[in-house]
């Protein structure tokens, strides 16, 4: 029987995540995190999040989000995760726990079904051979997960593959033909150092440019409290940026994204951005840095030249409802 949210099934829920979701890498949850994760999230829909019980017993945790100001949330709802306890991961189960959750997306007017990197429920997990390092979210489906495996057979499709790549940041230091390339971009009038106020300008502009509401809300709210961003300037007016630098309680350098506008792109400045990021967290005695990328996107030349190592790989997903 699968029954939609209730209080009472939240310590159930946790032993099942602990028990299950650990196994495809996540990192385990207490009720605190259990709470900031899900209860407590603003886009959290008690009607959008389910329970598969057998004699009274929890087998099975669902949950979806929507909202119309997160990417192609105007169309698309979220599916956070998909867990069943060992003996009920079987298709009629994931598929009842699926079809829970897309008929409350299509109730809400929602017309597909998206595992997507943008979904503000964030699930953190443990990186691979390391000391229980961790990335802040996951960007999909774990491609070895049976979750997977079950989504494309209900129909989702593969539209991206996203590379979870990691760096020890230790040993970091700029090689010198990177060195060469910022020497070149400042005689074409172009500088990348950290935001200053009272030097830079246009950071709206630059980030509006991109058209990434995510970019804009964090990167927009960095830079106006003073947390240190990573710009590219031509001339003082903001192009480019990597950040923000912030090192997390765990060790980890968080940062948000990367970007240079179009009309200033074949200077090399993507480059630049991204190793003066990793110096700077570097100066901040960040311990390492986690981040994900398309299989096919070529900035995953950069961040191997920089020294990171692919260590997992997840499915960017979608269905479109009939």
């Amino acid at each position: 029987m699968i029954v939609s949210w209730d209080q009472q099934y939240r310590q159930a829920v946790i032993d099942l995540w602990n028990e299950e979701a650990v196994k495809d890498g996540y990192k385990e949850l207490t009720e605190e995190t259990f709470e900031r994760i899900f209860t407590a999230n603003p886009y959290f829909d008690s009607e959008n999040t389910f329970v598969l019980l057998d004699q009274n017993e929890v087998k099975g945790f669902a949950c979806g989000c929507t909202g119309d100001d997160l990417p192609l949330g105007e169309v698309g709802g979220y599916i956070t995760c998909i867990v069943l306890a060992e003996g009920f991961q079987t298709n009629q189960n994931y598929q009842g726990m699926l079809d829970a959750l897309e008929r409350r997306f299509q109730q809400l007017g929602k017309k597909q079904g998206e595992v997507l990197f943008f979904n503000p429920m964030l699930l953190p997990w443990y990186i691979p051979g390391t000391p229980k390092h961790e990335h802040n979210n996951a960007p999909g489906v774990p491609i070895e997960s049976k979750l997977y495996a079950f989504l494309l057979e209900a129909g989702y499709v593969e539209r991206a593959k996203e590379c979870a790549m990691y760096l020890k940041l230790d040993g970091f230091t700029i090689p010198e033909d990177v060195r060469a390339k910022e020497h070149k971009a400042s005689a074409e009038g172009y500088t990348v150092e950290l935001f200053d106020s009272e030097k830079h300008n246009g950071v709206k502009e630059m980030l509006n440019g991109f058209n990434n509401l995510l970019w804009q809300r964090e990167i927009g709210q960095c830079t106006a409290d003073g947390v240190p961003v990573v710009i590219a300037a031509y001339k003082d007016k903001v192009i480019g940026f990597a950040g923000p630098v912030i090192r997390q309680d765990n060790g980890r350098g968080y940062f948000a994204g990367i970007g240079v506008l179009p009309e200033h792109e074949g200077h090399g400045l993507g480059s630049l951005l991204f190793f003066k990021l990793c110096e700077a967290f570097r100066s901040i005695g960040t311990d390492y840095m986690s981040l994900y990328t398309g299989s096919t996107n070529p900035a995953i030349r950069i961040y191997e030249k920089a020294g990171f190592t692919t260590v997992k790989q997840f499915s960017v997903m979608r269905r479109e409802f009939v």
